[in-house]
């Protein structure tokens, strides 16, 4: 048997096409207004050509999700990569449109984020690393908005900001639970007034999310302003434009803005643009990203983050709402790996033929299913293969699929490529052509606040209730007094379960919905309702996946996968 290549011996090994030749296959003219080159094989797209595409038709938009994460892997990018090649080689012009990855899980636990085996995007080592700068220019952004709000109360604090009552952390993209609560301005007079402050992961900052909602430079501006930064000792909000910081902001994320353009493997378009934290935030690549994709090709396939009950509802509920952007069709990735730990099967075991396990967990995949439905979206089915997975449990899952009404398709792409995925592309591109724009939100967005939080609980999470104290409630009313009360809900909550309690797989009823805090992103335009562990900077884990990253003697990246 032939060694099995790892996903970074794979990515070296690809025969890249310049960056040029890749845009002129979505008819991007070969000149400087178009587009700017970002080395051979990366190039950001100008706006200025962007503009000059309002009035082209858009394309169909596919979401790929998955059912609820376990850490026997789903595949979600993979499949994303997969799919979009599969329906370039049926004949069909796709891009895929990818969040950027963060360093920080990079050299944690989770790894990368450009796919695997086959089904990758590539240069992978740079996309994984600084790629083009965006993640360090939000960053930036981020900590501007923050020095200058130490700075204006050193300077004798016109706005009287109650040091108290700062919102506003700072951020860095890496994992550091040491900065998760800090002390600052130690040190005398000099060096300011003291106060408790802290970092959050740069995914998870405010300015992500905004970055990847706005629809351009003008709505990013705006959005920026609207942060609310901290209240003042009579309560009375502050924000970013009562420090003018939306100006300086906005010039530091000027070319962060421009959608950034790579290639699959198999030399097909992706575009790699923005990545918010997907509890924390939406957890979508950029609004600007995924219309460009729509302008430029026929089909555009677009993942969210974590499950469904999670990165698809948000992906619906908050990106589509604020963008008018409408799905086509929507891709649940399962694996049966992932399928029989939610039936009860431990990680070391699942090597082993299941079938009892498999369909006790496929409840999960029904579930996610029936979700993606009230949604008024057609569902397919992507079953990510593994070379363990046997005839038997393949049958039995495909089999369960038709008795809910939605095909399910066997993909090999991380061994195949795109030929590997032509049966779910044929499937999807059909989904596509048949869809009868029956798409809805799950609610309206007059809806009251709370009223919002117990629709999703109920109908996704399928919890009997919402927990919420005096405190919490009153924090909605105010912020629908406010005038915040249209803003959608983004709910931070576990991925590892549709409850709040991570050890509950499979399709658990009968659960709470326990609020534990609930946080204004005024800018971004979503209440975030934060319940249970949630963390806005992870730790790394006891071993590191920096452990084994280093250079070889040929100045080559080792163990980054």
């Amino acid at each position: 048997m032939s060694e099995v290549k790892s996903d970074i011996q794979i990515a070296r090994e690809a025969k890249m096409q310049p960056i040029n030749d890749i845009l002129a296959k979505i008819n991007v003219p070969d000149e400087s207004t178009a587009f700017s080159p970002m080395g051979r094989h990366i190039a950001k797209i100008n706006l200025e050509y962007l503009d000059t595409l309002k009035d082209k038709p858009d394309g169909k938009l596919i979401l790929v999700t998955a059912i609820t994460p376990t850490p026997a892997g789903e595949g979600k990018t993979t499949t994303s990569v997969g799919l979009n090649d599969g329906l370039n080689k049926i004949g069909k012009k796709s891009i895929v449109c990818l969040r950027e990855p963060s360093l920080g899980p990079s050299f944690g636990m989770k790894g990368g984020a450009a796919g695997g085996g086959y089904a990758q995007v590539v240069p992978m080592e740079q996309i994984n690393l600084h790629f083009t700068g965006d993640f360090h220019a939000i960053t930036s952004a981020h900590n501007l908005l923050s020095a200058l709000i130490d700075n204006h109360i050193y300077w004798g604090n016109k706005l009287d900001i109650d040091v108290r009552r700062i919102v506003w952390k700072r951020v860095m993209d890496m994992n550091d639970r040491s900065l998760r609560s800090i002390n600052i301005n130690l040190g005398g007079v000099a060096n300011g007034f003291p106060r408790e402050d802290g970092f959050d992961i740069t995914v998870a900052s405010e300015i992500m999310a905004i970055f990847c909602l706005s629809n351009d430079l003008e709505d990013l501006e705006k959005r920026i302003g609207n942060i609310t930064i901290a209240y003042t000792r009579d309560k009375k909000p502050v924000y970013a434009k009562d420090l003018k910081a939306q100006g300086p902001m906005t010039v530091l994320l000027k070319d962060a803005i421009r959608p950034n353009v790579t290639q699959t493997l198999e030399n097909n378009p992706a575009i790699i643009h923005g990545g918010p934290f997907a509890n924390i935030a939406h957890g979508c690549n950029s609004v600007i990203a995924t219309k460009t994709g729509l302008k430029l090709a026929d089909y555009v396939v677009t993942e969210a983050g974590f499950g469904a009950d999670l990165g698809a509802e948000k992906f619906l509920d908050i990106k589509c709402r604020k963008s008018d952007l409408k799905p086509s069709c929507v891709v649940i990735v399962a694996t049966i790996r992932a399928l029989k730990m939610h039936g009860g099967v431990a990680k070391d075991d699942l090597k082993t033929e299941n079938v009892e396990a498999l369909k006790k967990g496929l409840v999960n995949l029904q579930r996610h299913v029936e979700n993606v439905k009230k949604f008024g979206l057609p569902v397919a089915v992507a079953v990510n293969h593994f070379i363990k997975d046997t005839d038997n449990e393949v049958k039995a899952l495909i089999e369960f699929c038709d008795t809910i009404g939605v095909k399910a398709s066997l993909c090999t792409h991380w061994a195949n490529g795109g030929e590997g995925t032509k049966e779910l592309a044929s499937h999807v591109a059909e989904l596509c052509e048949k869809n009868e724009d029956k798409f809805k939100f799950l609610y309206e967005s007059k809806t009251p606040l709370f009223k919002k939080i117990e629709t999703i609980a109920k109908e996704i999470y399928r919890a009997d209730e919402v927990i919420a104290d005096t405190k919490i409630r009153d924090q909605l009313k105010s912020f629908e007094d406010a005038g915040y009360g249209d803003f959608p809900i983004c709910i931070a909550k576990t991925q590892y379960s549709f409850s709040t309690d991570p050890s509950l797989k499979g399709a658990p009823t009968g659960h709470s919905l326990p609020i534990r805090e609930i946080k204004l992103s005024s800018g971004a335009e979503f209440i975030v309702v934060i319940c249970g562990a949630v963390m806005t900077m992870p730790g790394l884990p006891r071993v590191p996946a920096a452990d084994s990253i280093k250079l070889n003697k040929d100045g080559e990246i080792e163990g980054l996968f």
